[in-house]
């Protein structure tokens, strides 16, 4: 019950800093895909869900091109499942830790920030195109809307950042603490 508890204190404090962030400050009125980057920071603060996409063997993906042949090499609801990884991973990092991107390709030459924007919001458009039955999957025009606004997303989580670091300066805020 405990994990239950904390859980949902992080799913109201990424959804209220996430609407503040995406609605108030930025004026993006579009309540699907503000949820949608909630609770992406919520899936996100479990690292194993960072790393979800898996090589046929089981071992972890970790570069961003690894993980676009792993989805090139998928099919149908498989397909839209790591493509729409590669979009959470991309936006997760683009957004919250732009400085740390060199440490997520192979390829030190190109510019990390803009390819993860690229392979990003390309992957959500992928992802969108893939009709799926699955129950609680994310809706086809979400995924659409986030890949085509996927800078100004990033650019929400950016601001998302600030507001969580400057609450953390603020001596009178109650403090937040993950277990």
């Amino acid at each position: 019950m405990h994990a239950q508890h904390q859980d949902e204190t992080l799913r109201r404090f990424f959804a209220g800093i996430a609407e503040q962030t995406f609605q108030v400050q930025l004026g993006v009125v579009d309540p699907p895909v503000t949820d949608y980057v909630s609770e992406l920071l919520l899936r996100f603060v479990r690292t194993e869900d960072i790393h979800r996409v898996r090589r046929t063997d089981g071992r972890p993906v970790r570069d961003l091109g690894q993980m676009v042949l792993e989805a090139d090499s998928r099919i149908g609801t498989a397909r839209r499942r790591i493509h729409r990884q590669i979009g959470d991973f991309a936006l997760f990092w683009a957004g919250l830790f732009p400085e740390s991107l060199g440490h997520h390709s192979a390829d030190a030459t190109e510019q990390p920030y803009g390819a993860f924007c690229v392979h990003g919001q390309r992957a959500y458009l992928i992802a969108s195109e893939i009709d799926t039955d699955e129950q609680g999957e994310t809706p086809n025009d979400v995924l659409e809307r986030i890949g085509r606004q996927f800078q100004m997303c990033a650019y929400g989580l950016r601001e998302v950042r600030r507001e969580w670091e400057r609450s953390e300066g603020d001596k009178d805020a109650r403090p937040f603490l993950i277990n």
